[in-house]
């Protein structure tokens, strides 16, 4: 390794070392080591060869300038000639063997190093998909995808650079000191003196790339947080709606000159710090030649000798400079590993129990027996470094659920409404088990839903928002999301129940149009439709819908309604709507208000009553049938 290279990886370690309390890492140090090392078993084999070859590597380092120095001294004293030429081919065939070992080292590095990355991304995905719907409307979706990305990389080289590096080097520097010493001690003693000049500018050069690297961080993650708000199609529309690209380009322009500008500076720092440390080594070198040149010229030292120190020393400050940064660069791997880990300790509040059962098949009651819920705190479903605060909000845990009772019979219609904020999305919430009660009980048939492993409860309960999120991918990959092994029949009959056929078949690409992210290509009763007919490929037997007409004209309203009609024939359902209209067919209908079932009866005896419901519908309907009721 060169000497500007070695320079140039002495920095990068400095600069992104943590910068965490000592204390803080000595106590959890143990802790992760031994879950990394856990990490590390399926791996065991491979890293016991890249250990080996590491070391392989560092002893044919060595050798190559001890043969040459021979050669040296052989052709000063004349020969022989054959014995010059099988030290060359000697020197040739290490080379070689150094060439294949390196590559192997390599190709072992990139494996292992790949493997944990994988193990590490598929153990966080796995753990976030069963999170809490609260821990995605806390987290900041780049912060979460850091820890995938930037954190499981920096684990991965505690495993491929520092870990082979730590072994290689240590014989390395062993072996070189070695026989440096044993060549001529004096020397070898004055290069080590030259050592503080090497290592000092490292430490303190890598202290200031450090804070420029957060300075451009900082300013980086700013400029990609505006770009990912402002390039989404919300953000794009509201920015033009509003005129205001000039002001964006502005805000975007300053962020982007102070990067600019931290990275002159660091160009420079490294131009400086590089020059400096091979001007240091270059110093150490003409101190070996010049004392080794007037020792063997006095005859106390071979002309060879001279050559194998000046070769050995090039091998000697690499070694010296990337052991006086390991430490740096293991402290941040762990880092970065208890930054993973710190996800995968986020003990989910929705979990099977071992002895879960199949959901009941057929048609079933959905029954909500004396029900008290308070959605969770902050702490208890999120981390403050996902959601880039410095303390976690601790509101939360004030009831919003008070004992709420109902059964929604096999095959029939319960119908909610209520003010905003009543706790109508909540009881949907807590139907599909998204999050658990905290007092009584949800019901499906005879069974707690606490009791029902949670992917055949949510193949026997979908749910339709008013905002059917649809993938970027094909109209196929959006349906076939809910049930995979749908035909080409089973999907068509779909998107006819769905009142979309017609709209899918004249599409140029047809079923494999692209709809766009969150499927904005799609107007929103097509996209409504688009997730009901999602729903028909499901087939659940219990049908959730939470205001899915709203927002809608009319006309898409009118369409949606006749999907809906489908979605709803012979299944139990429960339709939590703004428009009254939509629910004057329900069986039940339930009032709520703070959490609580405040009146209940078909459409016809609420409004006999002259009560919260016959306000609300002619709240309603005073309004030229055009009132929203939230």
């Amino acid at each position: 390794m060169s000497m500007e290279s070695v320079a140039y990886n002495t920095m990068y370690r400095s600069m992104n070392g943590p910068d965490l309390d000592r204390e803080e890492r000595r106590e959890n140090r143990g802790v992760t080591v031994r879950r990394i090392m856990a990490f590390a078993t399926p791996h065991r084999g491979k890293l016991t060869v890249f250990m080996i070859l590491s070391v392989v590597v560092a002893i044919l380092t060595v050798l190559t300038p001890v043969l040459a120095g021979q050669v040296v001294d052989h052709i000063v004293d004349g020969g022989p000639a054959s014995t010059i030429v099988w030290l060359s081919g000697l020197i040739a065939l290490i080379a070689l063997a150094e060439a294949a070992a390196g590559l192997l080292v390599s190709w072992l590095s990139s494996t292992i190093g790949e493997g944990l990355i994988y193990d590490l991304r598929r153990a966080v995905f796995d753990h976030v998909q069963k999170m809490p719907v609260a821990f995605f409307t806390r987290t900041r979706t780049g912060a979460l995808v850091s820890r995938l990305n930037n954190d499981v990389i920096g684990a991965q080289r505690a495993f491929s650079d520092t870990l082979s590096g730590v072994v290689s080097n240590i014989v390395t520097l062993t072996l070189t000191i070695a026989v440096m010493v044993s060549i001529s001690w004096q020397i070898t003693l004055l290069t080590l003196i030259l050592l503080p000049l090497f290592v000092v500018p490292a430490r303190r050069m890598g202290k200031r790339m450090q804070a420029l690297s957060r300075e451009a961080a900082e300013y980086n993650s700013l400029m990609s947080t505006q770009m990912t708000e402002r390039f989404s199609a919300p953000g794009a529309t509201l920015v033009k709606l509003f005129g205001r690209p000039d002001h964006e380009s502005d805000e975007f322009s300053i962020r982007a000159d102070k990067v600019r500008s931290i990275g002159v500076r660091r160009s420079l720092a490294q131009s400086i710090f590089v020059t400096s440390l091979t001007l240091v080594s270059a110093l150490a070198l003409a101190l070996v030649y010049g004392l080794g040149g007037y020792l063997a010229v006095n005859g106390h030292l071979n002309a060879g000798a001279v050559v194998s120190l000046a070769l050995l020393l090039t091998r000697m400050y690499a070694p010296l400079t990337a052991l006086a940064n390991a430490r740096v660069e293991i402290m941040s791997a762990l880092v970065s590993f208890e930054r993973v880990f710190e996800v995968l300790d986020l003990p989910p509040l929705i979990a099977d129990k071992e002895d879960a059962v199949t959901a009941p098949a057929g048609p079933q009651s959905l029954t909500f027996k004396d029900v008290q819920f308070a959605y969770p705190s902050a702490d208890k479903v999120s981390l403050a470094s996902l959601e880039e605060v410095a303390i976690l909000d601790t509101r939360g845990g004030e009831q919003v659920i008070h004992d709420v009772s109902f059964e929604v019979p096999p095959g029939k219609m319960v119908a909610l409404v209520g003010s905003s904020g009543a706790g109508k999305s909540t009881i949907a919430q807590l139907a599909t088990r998204l999050y658990d009660v905290d007092g009584g009980a949800v019901l499906l048939g005879d069974t707690d839903i606490r009791d029902i492993e949670s992917g055949s409860l949510h193949r026997s309960i979908g749910l339709v928002t008013q905002d059917g999120h649809l993938f970027h991918d094909t109209v196929r990959a959006n349906l076939l999301f809910a049930s995979p092994d749908a035909s080409e029949q089973d999907i068509w009959d779909a998107l006819r129940r769905a009142r979309l056929d017609g709209l899918v078949a004249s599409l140029a690409d047809g079923l494999e149009t692209v709809v766009g992210e969150r499927g904005y290509r799609l107007s929103g009763g097509e996209r409504q439709r688009l997730t009901i007919a999602r729903l028909l490929l499901a087939q659940p037997s219990v049908v959730i819908l939470d205001e899915a007409t709203a927002h809608l004209d009319s006309t898409s309203e009118a369409a949606v309604q006749e999907a809906l009609a489908e979605a709803l024939a012979d299944r139990t359902s429960v339709v939590i709507a703004h428009r009254l209209s939509t629910i004057r067919a329900a069986d039940e209908i339930l009032v709520l208000e703070d959490g609580r079932v405040v009146e209940r009866g078909t459409h016809l005896e609420l409004l006999a009553r002259r009560g919260r419901y016959s306000e609300l519908y002619r709240t309603q309907f005073s309004d030229n049938n055009s009132t929203q009721v939230k």
